[in-house]
């Protein structure tokens, strides 16, 4: 049998219950990391390389290789443009299964409206409240 060490002799025991935040940082950190070095490495341009981080979100999410990252890094994978392509797809994904091929049509729509509707709205309030410089 295997012996288990008391709390007290693990002195990081403490800090366990932040391991999840600690992963969706390095996670999310990590996708960031590599979207800026396609920017700065490569002749795209900051537009097309969020183009290129959502389709590539949604080819992943449609493979099935998404989705296992989301459930591991909770938001630092589902908070990057990779992530909105992944909500997409699902959206589709079930949207197709309740009402068929036109489940293509709205469910990425569907899914991905309370963040889209969110930006706008917040987008909106601080261009009330703040004045911009420049």
């Amino acid at each position: 049998m295997a012996e288990t060490l008391p709390a007290a002799a693990v002195p990081w025991a403490p800090l366990l219950p932040l391991a999840p935040y600690g992963l969706a940082f390095l996670v999310g950190g990590g996708l960031c990391l590599l979207a800026q070095l396609v920017v700065d490495l490569t002749p795209l341009n900051p537009a097309r390389t969020m183009v290129l981080a959502v389709s590539l979100g949604a080819v992943l999410s449609g493979l099935g290789l998404y989705g296992p990252l989301v459930r591991l890094a909770g938001a630092g994978a589902s908070v990057p443009l990779l992530g909105f392509g992944h909500v997409l797809v699902q959206g589709i994904i079930g949207d197709m299964s309740r009402h068929g091929w036109v489940g293509i049509l709205g469910g990425g729509l569907e899914a991905a409206a309370i963040g889209v509707t969110s930006a706008v709205v917040l987008g909106y309030l601080m261009a009330l409240f703040f004045r911009p410089r420049g």
